[in-house]
């Protein structure tokens, strides 16, 4: 497997990002241009309605998937943290917005605390923190 950098950590799941999310676009922008072709305005708002739903509900399991993703992070780091410490992580963690902490997660365990006191004491956005890794820790299972 290809190591994993900053360059290429982003991931894309294709069957929802390259199939059902075009899909659903696709089925959403045909029933807006046939609006107009139905014989009832009812008809022709539950049409739309349907359309809608259609395209929020991969959009809403993905981002339950994302949130649900995000606390196992928070969850690794506040171990992590207290392994290489002995303290608690939610001191830290108040500090922190959540993409931080996603963001300090590729770090090593060798680089962790010192980026972690950079990204607080100078405010660093998660892009920042992440070129900022010089060991990368790859998470190839995030989604």
């Amino acid at each position: 497997m290809k190591a994993q950098n900053f360059e290429n950590h982003s991931r894309y799941y294709p069957f929802h990002h390259f199939v059902l999310t075009p899909l659903t676009l696709i089925y959403l922008g045909y029933t807006i241009y046939h609006i107009n072709q139905h014989q009832y305005v009812s008809q022709a708002i539950q049409s739309l309605l349907l359309a809608v739903i259609i395209v929020l509900l991969p959009l809403l399991a993905r981002i339950y998937a994302l949130k649900n993703q995000n606390r196992i992070i928070v969850l690794e780091m506040r171990q992590r943290y207290f392994e290489l410490t002995g303290k608690r992580f939610e001191d830290q963690e108040e500090k922190l917005r959540t993409g931080q902490i996603i963001a300090l997660r590729f770090a090593s365990d060798e680089e962790l605390i010192p980026l972690m006191e950079n990204a607080i004491q100078e405010k660093w956005d998660n892009k920042r923190i992440k070129k900022s890794i010089k060991n990368w820790k790859a998470d190839y299972r995030r989604v």
